[in-house]
């Protein structure tokens, strides 16, 4: 049965962590200097199974999730994912499985997610400059592997993809325009997203946010835009479309004009923890549950309690003294 929130918002998107593992490390995400070669990341005993993330999609939808997204880490790096996907499109009643990637090994595999029943694909891609974008990933991934795994994906039928671009001040804002241009036309949807206090690894200021405002000015000085309406309830990007119908791109304004007030997303992360925000202090251990002799109903019952007490609204109540509490890294929780 569909459950609400304590400010009345439903459960109806599930993000799900598949691996806290990642072969980039992103400066504002995954920073060597913390995941370096010794970082302890989880065994995989302590990894929800396949069977396990399909009982609890399972058990979700039927209390109103719609959409699940698979993330990570890196969810490519999970193996066999093709295998969890064909699991989750069973589910009657889900309508749409999605997967975020940094198309490192999307070339290869596109085309078997598709096959398993994957719907759709999101692309973090954070500049088209070659040596700006190896200095954010910071393994030396070329920009081009990346161009190629879109293009695969959209041969697969993968389509339309999004792309995700993280706007640093001072490190990739002068790739804003040329980032809209590339993709200008080609059905894919390009998403500025401020650079977010997500975790306490990536050295988060105000002063390194360049504003969705900022952002939509740029482009529209040179393709001119027209603000376009969600697509549905609780979008969390703002949709914006070319005047000459060339496409649209969204802006995600998740720091200057927080969307708290219709999030409908949990997460669950890659060891079995749910979170109700992502600027979440704790997780809810589902695990447990599972690895012990509960029933589904009971399960049901510890899910619709978790999501009916939320009260979550980190974005609307941003301030010094929230930015410095505890937050589960963007790594760990999925985005």
């Amino acid at each position: 049965m569909p459950v609400t929130d304590t400010l009345d918002r439903p459960l109806r998107d599930l993000r799900i962590s598949v691996t806290d593992r990642c072969n980039f490390r992103c400066t504002y995400c995954m920073p060597k200097e913390v995941f370096g070669h010794d970082f302890p990341f989880l065994p995989r005993q302590e990894l929800l199974t396949f069977e396990e993330i399909a009982r609890v999609a399972r058990l979700a939808v039927g209390l109103g999730v719609r959409k699940i997204r698979l993330t990570g880490g890196e969810p490519l790096l999970r193996r066999d994912i093709e295998v969890l996907i064909a699991m989750l499109r069973e589910i009657e009643g889900l309508d749409e499985i999605a997967l975020t990637t940094n198309a490192s090994l999307l070339q290869r595999k596109a085309q078997g997610l598709k096959d398993a029943g994957l719907d759709r694909i999101t692309v973090s891609l954070d500049s088209l400059d070659d040596a700006t974008f190896q200095s954010m990933n910071d393994v030396r991934f070329p920009v081009g592997k990346v161009l190629a795994g879109i293009e695969a994906a959209d041969a697969a039928g993968l389509n339309p993809i999004k792309i995700n671009m993280v706007v640093k001040r001072g490190v990739n804002e002068q790739d804003i325009v040329p980032m809209a241009e590339h993709f200008r036309g080609t059905g894919h949807i390009v998403r500025f997203i401020e650079f977010m206090d997500v975790g306490h690894t990536n050295g988060w200021r105000m002063d390194d946010v360049v504003t969705a405002a900022e952002v939509v000015e740029r482009i529209n000085a040179v393709f001119p835009l027209q603000q376009a309406d969600p697509n549905y309830p609780g979008e969390v990007a703002n949709r914006w479309r070319y005047e000459d119908g060339a496409g649209e791109i969204g802006v995600i304004a998740s720091v200057t004009q927080a969307f708290c007030g219709a999030c409908t997303r949990a997460r669950l992360s890659a060891e079995g923890k749910l979170y109700t925000c992502l600027f979440g202090l704790r997780g809810h251990d589902v695990r447990a549950l599972l690895r012990g002799e509960q029933t589904d109903e009971e399960i049901d019952a510890f899910l619709s309690g978790v999501w009916g007490k939320r009260v979550d609204r980190y974005s609307e109540i941003r301030s010094e003294g929230t930015v410095n509490l505890p937050k589960v890294e963007m790594s760990y929780i999925g985005g």
